[in-house]
């Protein structure tokens, strides 16, 4: 077990990165913010463990580093911030716990509705990036 108050964030982040590169789940142990019972947040940290097989990292607005995973206990995706992993174990078993589907970003390509967008095409066909799609927009004619 490694103890995240010996190492850097750096240094958790890499190893957390490595598992998630090998599929290896994490067993973490967690401080997370406690509900009250109508569900709104007390402010109070209480510590919890959980076994979560990371897929993503970001980076909140906050500044605050976080993983997605699955938690396998629920098999729901979770978030969990870095800096409130006080202790990890990384596994050596697979993940077994379905993700979602990667939403990512759609390209989206104009299509040539009249004469006049076609003529606009050419003349700016100069702009690589502006023109880009100029076959597909032959081959949806």
């Amino acid at each position: 077990m490694k103890t995240t108050t010996n190492e850097t964030q750096a240094q958790t982040l890499t190893r957390l990165l490595a598992a998630a590169d090998r599929q290896h789940p994490v067993t973490i142990t967690y401080l997370k913010e406690e509900k009250d019972e109508t569900g709104k947040k007390t402010g109070r940290l209480v510590e919890t463990v959980r076994t979560i097989e990371v897929y993503d990292v970001r980076t909140t607005k906050a500044g605050n580093v976080t993983l997605r995973a699955m938690d396998r206990e629920t098999g729901e995706s979770r978030t969990f911030r870095l800096d409130r992993i006080q202790a990890y174990t990384v596994h050596r078993t697979a993940y077994t716990v379905a993700r979602p589907a990667r939403t990512e970003p759609t390209t989206v390509v104009p299509v040539a509705s009249s004469p006049a967008t076609v003529i606009g095409r050419e003349i700016a066909r100069d702009d690589a990036a502006y023109y880009a799609d100029r076959y597909a927009v032959l081959a949806a004619a």
